[in-house]
């Protein structure tokens, strides 16, 4: 049951990026692309709540120059270039596919990560959504495992997604 749920997770998550690569309206997905991971190793789409010890890390990412920003479970956090001085822009069915990155308390700095550039921020949802340098930080749905980086360059929503290095800046890889 496990294998198939992870396989259907999967392909949803492809389905859903080739949606998000595709468009660059601001218009949500399909109710059919939208996908709620249901691997536990995937934030959910209600958030995606850091589990245990919130620590915002490096880490080397096959076909990412450099290092990302990942979670403690070293899962990908993005960018989304909608959001301007702090403030996530991204709810409802975007959120579904980018679950924010939210804290029950105050997210820790891990090696190489300045902790001058870690905050927290209010969510449109009411949730304490993680922020870096500025950018509130996001999961992808399509992406199920620690390294996955699908919604890297995605067009969704109005504006580019990007895995974050760590100087705060996305990390352009087109």
């Amino acid at each position: 049951m496990r294998r198939f749920l992870v396989g259907a997770a999967g392909a949803a998550g492809i389905g859903l990026l080739t949606v998000a690569c595709g468009s660059s309206s601001s218009a949500p997905p399909s109710p059919s692309a939208a996908v709620t991971p249901s691997v536990s190793s995937s934030p959910s789409a209600a958030g995606g709540q850091a589990a245990g010890a919130a620590t915002v890390s490096l880490r080397a990412i096959s076909g990412i120059p450099g290092k990302a920003l990942v979670d403690s479970q070293g899962r990908t956090l993005y960018l989304f270039e909608a959001d301007h001085a702090g403030k996530s822009t991204c709810s409802g069915a975007c959120a579904a596919a980018w679950p924010p990155y939210t804290v029950t308390g105050t997210p820790q700095p891990g090696s190489g990560v300045n902790p001058a550039l870690l905050s927290t921020i209010r969510g449109p949802d009411g949730s304490t959504q993680v922020v870096y340098d500025g950018h509130p930080l996001y999961y992808f749905s399509g992406d199920s495992h620690p390294g996955d980086h699908s919604g890297q360059g995605s067009n969704a929503f109005g504006a580019g997604w990007y895995v974050v290095a760590a100087s705060g800046n996305k990390i352009d890889t087109s």
